[in-house]
């Protein structure tokens, strides 16, 4: 008899712990945090309501599986075309605690690398990695940023060689750049380099907000400037329509970084990466990340695509 209610006892322990274990197993699975991704950028505008730039990125990683909500928290961080404004956003960022970041500008990945040496950083798309010392090198970043590098100084370099075949006579090009960002420098420098073999004198205008541009072009135009290029930061995406329509009210034949932003907008030339296919591999390095990879261990990758536009109608507007 005692027996069996021994037996009874221990049967009724097994069922309780077992119960238990569920229970505590189902509150732990509801309970269990879920992924924060601080995604920093120049460009103004919302998760709901961003720059179409950015479309890739967001819809790869809802092709990952990533539901903002769901599965991820996606806290989307604008400094509004203000880069005195990256401190405050990376303070925030850190104060939510995130898992990773995602950075669309460099200043913003500079100060999120000095920020922190523990949180992943992915470059979606920037300029010049290494140049800019954010990383050690393309194949070994080291440290905790990894991502996709745009190739730019090279990039404007093959600008300023476009415009030339495009107008062959061309000999003074007004340059206007954003020195604010560290990626600029380097573009003018690769310009500086390119522009006698080419022939060219540079007009080198810095800007430092949209307002500077109408002056950049009047004193461009005073120095005799015969064609116009911009490098490439985030300050010419946002105002691409007006620098295009400043240079056709000053007949300045023109070549751009931004195919989207800026041709359509009336621009003469674009040469541009296809920044879809980048963005959709930073995403793939989140998923990635998020699944235990190392940044440090992911190569920078660079862009196998291009696309050359030429807005054939703007000839008739400059002449």
């Amino acid at each position: 008899m005692m027996r069996r209610a021994y037996q009874a006892a221990l049967l009724s322990f097994a069922v309780a712990f077992t119960i238990l274990a569920a229970v505590l197993t189902s509150n732990a699975q509801q309970t269990k945090a879920i992924p924060r991704l601080c995604f920093l950028t120049f460009e103004p505008g919302t998760l709901a309501s961003h720059s179409p730039r950015f479309e890739a990125f967001f819809v790869a990683l809802r092709e990952l599986g990533y539901v903002h909500g769901r599965n991820i928290t996606i806290e989307f961080l604008s400094a509004n075309a203000n880069n005195d404004r990256f401190p405050e956003l990376i303070a925030e960022c850190l104060r939510l605690k995130p898992d990773i970041i995602a950075v669309t500008t460099t200043p913003a990945a500079r100060l999120s690398k000095n920020a922190t040496r523990d949180i992943p950083v992915v470059m979606v798309a920037l300029g010049d990695p290494v140049g800019t010392g954010l990383v050690e090198s393309l194949a070994k970043p080291g440290g905790n940023l990894t991502g996709m590098s745009q190739m730019v100084p090279e990039l404007a370099a093959k600008r300023l060689a476009l415009l030339k075949d495009a107008v062959p006579g061309i000999t003074r090009v007004l340059v206007l750049t954003f020195l604010t960002d560290p990626i600029a420098p380097l573009q003018v420098a690769a310009l500086t380099k390119a522009a006698p073999s080419l022939g060219i004198t540079l007009q080198v205008q810095d800007i430092r907000t949209a307002a500077d541009l109408p002056a950049a072009f009047d004193a461009g135009v005073k120095q005799r400037a015969e064609g116009l290029l911009t490098t490439a930061e985030s300050i010419f995406v946002l105002n691409g329509a007006r620098v295009a329509d400043l240079a056709a009210q000053h007949k300045l034949p023109a070549i751009y970084p931004y195919t989207m932003q800026v041709v359509d907008a009336g621009g003469l030339i674009a040469y541009d990466i296809v920044s879809a296919d980048l963005h959709r591999r930073a995403a793939g390095y989140i998923d990635r990340i998020l699944k235990g990879a190392k940044a440090s261990d992911l190569p920078v990758q660079q862009p196998t695509n291009f696309e050359l536009v030429i807005n054939e109608g703007l000839p008739k507007r400059l002449a």
